[in-house]
């Protein structure tokens, strides 16, 4: 199906009602669409000089986006439909670089240590150095990767259409484990006191050992899980 042209609008001075873009607090923090690996965003920092009048700074014209990811480095990163991962001036929106990958980039990336990891269509995670964009390292899977990486502990989470939840590590992309569901595995995971919380297509919330990816629980929902969990004040 052919996909029209969708106008990325990304204020540069980032607004308080922002709910997918995410900001790090410093530069070496872990940064994902939810601001951290529980996945709650209740202590997102508002970018310097940031302002609720709602003006346009700038907006850069993609084929296709999914949420992007701001730091402190003032650089927002975001993948496409175009096949690429782009790295834009927040303050201007100019392009500072480019990947391309096989296909769509329907995942959303995570900023850790200097390196952007998101996944793609073409089956794979991509490990990109932050500032340059080269590649660092990547890692096939069997099918296209929606999900949005979560990277805690020098260990990147992730889940793929090809029923797998995955642990990878994050310097090398070497496979830690990985568990298989009996669905799609589109949402993304969060991390939290050593456990993995991640849904799957086959109506299944999972929660996995963050080191092993044995099964601690799963709970049966009446349909696909593709959400994003959340994990706050003990409640998943």
């Amino acid at each position: 199906m052919k996909k029209g042209l969708i106008c990325l609008s990304l204020v540069a001075i980032l607004m308080f009602c922002v709910p997918n873009v995410a900001v790090a607090s410093t530069s070496n923090d872990s940064t994902t669409i939810h601001n951290n690996a529980r996945h709650t965003s209740d202590h997102i920092p508002i970018a310097r000089g940031s302002t609720s009048n709602g003006i346009l700074h700038w907006n850069s014209v993609i084929n296709g986006t999914v949420p992007p990811t701001a730091t402190n480095s003032r650089i927002v990163y975001v993948g496409s439909w175009d096949h690429n991962v782009y790295a834009l001036n927040a303050d201007t929106g100019a392009k500072v670089w480019n990947y391309t990958t096989g296909a769509w980039v329907e995942s959303s990336p995570t900023v850790a240590n200097g390196i952007v990891y998101i996944g793609s269509d073409d089956h794979n995670v991509y490990a990109l150095d932050a500032a340059t964009g080269a590649k660092v390292w990547n890692y096939t899977t069997g099918d296209m990767v929606h999900s949005s990486p979560t990277v805690v502990n020098g260990i990147v989470y992730v889940g793929s259409w090809d029923h797998n939840v995955y642990a990878l590590n994050a310097d090398t992309g070497a496979k830690v484990w990985n568990y298989t569901t009996r669905g799609f595995v589109i949402s993304s995971p969060a991390i939290d006191n050593g456990i993995v919380y991640i849904g799957s297509d086959d109506h299944n919330v999972y929660a996995l050992s963050a080191n092993t990816g044995t099964k601690v629980w799963s709970y049966k929902a009446g349909g696909f899980v593709n959400s994003s969990p959340t994990v706050a004040n003990g409640i998943r």
